[in-house]
């Protein structure tokens, strides 16, 4: 293991897509790109509708890795833009989706192939198809694999999902868990509240659920399971959800032991954007848990990239660089 490397494990790539490229699949919404015509920055559209204005590090390897360089980034894990999932789709329709754009996050690392690795979706509503497509990537070369928080109203606690955390855990899949279709839409109209109040939410919710559900208890052990965003604010609250555990039978009736006796059992990354917070991350969750994440390259990612981690009180320089690195060669596998 090399404790210098800086690995940033939460970055998203959009395959160059056109409108055509994406019509096989019969989906009203599907996501492709609009490129302006400078052909430096452009749109992620769905169906007819501007999405999100983007930039060609989202999509060219060669710009990526320069941004990498600029930042002093050796290796980054790509995943899917969330908007990618193809959660509505039949499950047939969905596991072609899952493999082609598998492909092309493969495509995009070979580009720089030791300094780009990916992350793989899978077809969640089909449980079957999720298991051998993961198994698939993984065997392609992908690192692990990137879901959703919740499928619907199937939770992490769900027997569905479950069984998948499950299989990972088995296959020896490290798994990254990435807040979407965020609860109360009709209460976020605006000032991008989905991102900033619906994704943390979502992130402490399904946490939550896989505690007190006495979900940790199902799984095994040596599950490599890792939530975006430092874990949104289960950190925070931790304290609030011991309190209660403590105080009320309703809330430990499935669970034996308090909130906090699990916080061995997942990792978080780093995106938090302040050195503050970070620091109560690293006070509740222990360095060894925490990995470099940066949602690079969009607009709300952290730049530049680690900044947060080296500007942290109190870290000893092996503790910073097990955030910086250590810790996601280990989780990952990463030589």
């Amino acid at each position: 293991m090399n404790p210098s490397i800086r690995i940033d494990i939460h970055a998203h790539f959009f395959p160059l897509l056109r409108r055509s490229d994406v019509a096989w699949a019969g989906w009203a919404d599907a996501p492709w790109l609009q490129i302006d015509r400078d052909g430096q920055s452009g749109h992620i559209m769905r169906g007819d509708q501007a999405f999100r204005p983007v930039t060609s590090e989202l999509w060219d390897a060669r710009h990526r890795v320069a941004a990498m360089d600029a930042q002093g980034i050796a290796l980054q894990l790509i995943s899917a833009t969330p908007v990618m999932w193809a959660d509505v789709l039949p499950p047939g329709v969905a596991a072609e989706w899952a493999l082609r754009m598998n492909e092309a996050a493969l495509a995009f690392c070979a580009a720089a192939p030791r300094r780009l690795k990916a992350l793989a979706q899978v077809p969640l509503q089909d449980l079957t198809a999720a298991c051998c497509e993961a198994n698939r990537a993984m065997a392609s070369g992908c690192v692990g694999v990137q879901i959703g928080n919740h499928l619907g109203e199937r939770d992490l606690d769900s027997p569905h999902m479950l069984a998948f955390l499950r299989h990972c855990a088995e296959q020896g899949i490290p798994v990254v868990v990435h807040p979407w279709d965020m609860l109360a839409p009709e209460r976020m109209q605006g000032w991008m509240l989905p991102w900033l109040v619906g994704m943390p939410a979502e992130t402490h919710l399904s946490l939550l659920r896989l505690v007190l559900s006495g979900s940790f208890e199902r799984l095994p052990a040596d599950m490599r399971l890792c939530f975006a965003h430092g874990g949104g604010s289960f950190a925070a609250l931790l304290g609030r959800a011991d309190n209660a555990w403590h105080r009320r039978d309703i809330v430990r009736a499935d669970c034996p032991h308090p909130p906090s006796h699990y916080l061995q059992r997942f990792h978080v990354d780093s995106c938090v954007f302040d050195p503050r917070v970070l620091r109560l991350l690293v006070d509740v969750m222990g360095t060894e848990r925490i990995m470099l994440g940066s949602d690079h390259p969009f607009p709300l990612g952290e730049a530049p990239i680690g900044e947060v981690v080296e500007a942290t009180p109190g870290l000893t320089p092996a503790e910073r660089e097990a955030i910086l690195g250590g810790n996601a060669q280990r989780f990952f596998g990463l030589g």
